[in-house]
């Protein structure tokens, strides 16, 4: 049973929504923050990334910055660029990407059930980041930026959320990177009831991304609920501000990755070392591999084609089996001694979104000697691995489109 809650939102006025909605804080940093914030006065970007607005050389992390972001979100809502509805509502956020569309329902979601494991994660966090976000929910009093959840998709609530899409949307815009947002309000009572009683019928919940932003609103509410001796339990602070999209409707790009250095080897040692544990095709001219357990590699101006031989990996490991798996226990980590790659500086990570040009610069120009493209993790794969409890390998997922902030503020008091 999932107890999702309408609320009252805080968000922008329909005239100057695209202005207002900005990218997450965390897949920017404060020069393309700053970049993006130029000459738009609008821009949530300054409550969601308050230090764009620090003097040069200011310490750009503390609770001074989110005493920064509390003052802008307070002057937002003072000036009318921000309203809140006068009654708890549900809202249909639905994103476009090319031909690709996913309609999710923004509510608060519990902290209870995620502290009973009923809200499941397959990431770690860490705890510098986790402590920094969770001073920020707590000094600005609200959630600025939405939590990406999925559920397994129910046919019954799809049409529902399609009966409230038929309607005139609220807002409806293309972002400048030319992905398009629209919201619907859910007042109606009966909708209402409707949506939160199809919840009920769900069992368990996952967070696709956002990982850090759930754990910081769980431990805003637990500390909260501490210090509240008259705590009821339906109090804001009870529920954390997220999205949630039907498991069917979502996408997950590749997520790929660059190595510095040889570790040693030259070309000729290194193919020979791999080519244990891999079949290898030459002129791999689709670059990107078309199925599980197979991966491009761009190595020296050329791309080969890795395939995993099947005496190295499990099926039946939820783990073991995933591609990522694959490369760092076969390849990264007894080949090019990527040990840990959290902390490893010789390794990076490419989005997919970025493409295999990407690689190819990086590789050519840009200092690193070899890159491998692998096929996109899976919403199944995530699934059994966060109902078996499990935590997937650092990078495994990247999820596009990429959730606004400011289109849609919980607060807590």
């Amino acid at each position: 049973m999932s107890n999702v809650m309408p609320f009252r939102a805080v968000r922008p006025r329909k005239d100057i929504a695209k202005d207002v909605a900005s990218y997450p804080y965390d897949v920017l940093n404060v020069e393309e923050g700053q970049k993006l914030a130029a000459g738009n006065p609008f821009t949530f970007l300054h409550v969601e990334k308050s230090e764009i607005d620090l003097p040069p050389g200011s310490r750009s992390e503390g609770d001074h910055v989110h005493e920064m972001a509390k003052s802008y979100l307070k002057d937002m809502i003072g000036r009318n660029i921000l309203i809140q509805d006068d009654r708890p509502c549900y809202y249909i956020y639905r994103q476009r990407m090319g031909n690709h569309e996913q309609y999710g329902i923004v509510a608060g979601f519990s902290v209870e059930e995620y502290e009973k494991g009923l809200i499941k994660k397959h990431e770690l966090t860490r705890t510098d980041k986790e402590m920094d976000r969770t001073r920020h929910i707590d000094i600005v009093g609200a959630h600025t930026g939405p939590v990406f959840l999925t559920f397994k998709a129910r046919k019954s609530l799809d049409r529902i959320v399609a009966s409230i899409v038929a309607e005139t949307p609220e807002y409806d815009f293309t972002a400048d990177d030319g992905i398009g947002h629209t919201a619907w309000v859910v007042r109606d009572g009966s909708l209402i009831d409707a949506i939160r009683n199809e919840f009920a019928r769900i069992d368990a919940l996952y967070i696709a991304d956002g990982h850090h932003r759930a754990a910081a609103g769980t431990s805003v509410g637990k500390l909260r609920r501490a210090n509240n001796p008259a705590h009821r339990g339906d109090e804001e602070y009870n529920f954390f501000l997220a999205v949630a999209f039907p498991h069917d409707q979502l996408r997950i790009m590749d997520y790929n990755r660059v190595v510095k250095d040889l570790n040693g080897l030259d070309e000729a040692a290194f193919l020979k070392r791999i080519g244990g544990k891999f079949l290898i095709a030459e002129n791999f001219t689709e670059k990107s591999p078309a199925a599980h357990h197979e991966f491009g590699m761009y190595l020296g101006g050329r791309w080969y084609r890795l395939t995993a031989k099947s005496d190295i990996y499990r099926e039946d490991d939820p783990i073991g089996s995933l591609d990522v798996s694959i490369l760092q226990n076969n390849l990264l980590e007894p080949v090019l001694g990527i040990q840990d790659p959290r902390t490893d500086k010789r390794i990076d990570f490419v989005g997919g979104i970025r493409g295999m040009g990407e690689l190819e610069r990086l590789v050519d120009q840009a200092g690193f000697k070899v890159a491998f493209s692998l096929y996109p993790t899976t919403l199944d794969e995530l699934i059994r691995v966060a109902d078996a409890g499990l935590i997937m390998p650092p990078k495994s997922t990247w999820f596009e489109p990429k959730l606004r902030s400011g289109m849609f503020v919980h607060l807590l008091d």
